[in-house]
């Protein structure tokens, strides 16, 4: 059995848990405050876009950028790895006040990217993805467990990543903080299609009799060594045939790995659709980066596919998905969860399709995009607040 994640159904169901939980296990603070941030950093986005707020620090576009994914989907990252690191290993990863302090770095280098503090900001985003890797790697080395090392160097590459975005930044290096923002989303991707691998096909095969998802181990080595290549590449600043060819083969390599997990099979079970509707966002989204370099689409529509359609579905979906494994509730989706994944599909789309067929619409588009976001993570947060908090329902730690 795949044991990235193991989530079992509850043996019973004693009623209504009392107590404070949320440091119990890593994914408790970091959901809450992914989604709380997802919802209130849009609502302050859409305002800068218009032209109605700066930040003294990072300035426009670039700061949104910075926030979505050293913000919001690296906390989710860590959650979700905290608690799986603990099901691989079973060893314990930070709890208690570890966990804590971890969560009060994360909200520093929130709130310091908005002041002048350019250095202090620096050192809390680059501090925070390395203090994860060592919390998660003390727990795979001890328990010797190789096979998943390379979540601790892909935490890593992140704080690098992180630093030399503001090294740059900061004139410090000469590198343009965009091509460092681009190999911290490429390298996004990348964890984001290992872990699909590996529980797309696990969880659709769990949740729908008779789905037969498969996985062709040759198709996996060159999908995923494809996304790995992609880092090296916009470091490298590449661009005309050679990036066509990796991102032409990269979509064709992705779609045919998104077929053989049958999607169409998993119509009737939110919880596990809304994951194959992520997914289909990773070849489109390299599919655009290919159109891009022909000047048919614009860079902007292939980084959205990627984080608001790829990482934002994916992540809607695994929140939803691991916080009721997790907390001994039933893996069934609730009339809120289905609302947040179509809100969150719904923000994709918008974002994409709509400036790309009518660009007069652009500004239109992301206002109701960033909308549609804040109401599918907003509301996220306000359910999930007491499932997060409270213990388990059916008695068990975690």
């Amino acid at each position: 059995m795949n044991t990235l994640l193991q989530i079992e159904q509850p043996t019973r169901q004693p009623g209504r848990a009392d107590g404070f939980a949320l440091w119990r296990l890593g994914f408790r603070p970091f959901y809450l405050l992914a989604s709380g941030f997802a919802a209130l950093s849009i609502g302050l986005w859409a305002p800068q876009f218009a032209g109605a707020l700066t930040h003294p620090y990072l300035q426009g576009p670039i700061w949104h950028a910075h926030e979505m994914l050293f913000g919001f989907a690296l906390a989710v990252v860590v959650g979700f790895l905290f608690t799986a690191g603990r099901n691989w290993s079973n060893r314990p990863t930070p709890t208690g006040l570890p966990l804590a302090l971890l969560a009060l770095l994360w909200v520093a280098a929130r709130v310091l990217v908005l002041t002048p503090w350019g250095w202090a900001a620096a050192i809390a985003n680059a501090a925070f993805p390395l203090s994860a890797a060592i919390g998660l790697g003390i727990a795979l080395v001890s328990a010797r467990n190789r096979r998943n090392y390379f979540f601790v160097g892909l935490l890593v590459l992140m704080c690098v990543a992180a630093l030399v975005f503001h090294l740059g930044q900061l004139g410090v290096v000469p590198i343009e903080s965009a091509v460092a923002m681009r190999v911290a989303l490429d390298i996004l991707l990348f964890i984001l299609v290992v872990m699909a691998g590996r529980v797309i096909p696990m969880f659709t095969n769990n949740g729908v009799a008779g789905a037969n998802a498969t996985r062709r181990p040759t198709l996996e080595r060159i999908a995923l060594f494809l996304v790995l290549l992609l880092p090296l590449a916009d470091a490298l600043q590449l661009a005309g045939a050679p990036l066509i060819a990796l991102t032409a083969i990269g979509a064709g390599a992705h779609l045919t790995r998104w077929i053989l997990w049958q999607p169409w099979k998993t119509l009737r079970v939110p919880l596990v659709w809304v994951l194959h509707a992520a997914y289909l966002w990773v070849p489109l989204h390299l599919l655009l980066r290919c159109l891009a370099q022909w000047g048919m689409a614009t860079p902007s529509l292939a980084t959205h596919a990627l984080t608001v359609g790829a990482a934002g579905t994916m992540i809607i979906g695994m929140m939803t998905r691991t916080a009721r494994g997790h907390t001994g509730r039933s893996l069934r989706a609730s009339r809120a969860d289905l609302a947040c994944y179509l809100l969150i599909s719904s923000a994709a789309l918008v974002r994409v399709f709509i400036p790309w067929v009518v660009p007069g619409q652009s500004v239109n588009a992301v206002l109701g995009s960033a909308a549609l976001w804040s109401a599918g993570f907003g509301l996220y947060a306000l359910a999930y607040w007491s499932v997060l908090t409270r213990p388990r329902v059916d008695g068990k730690p975690g």
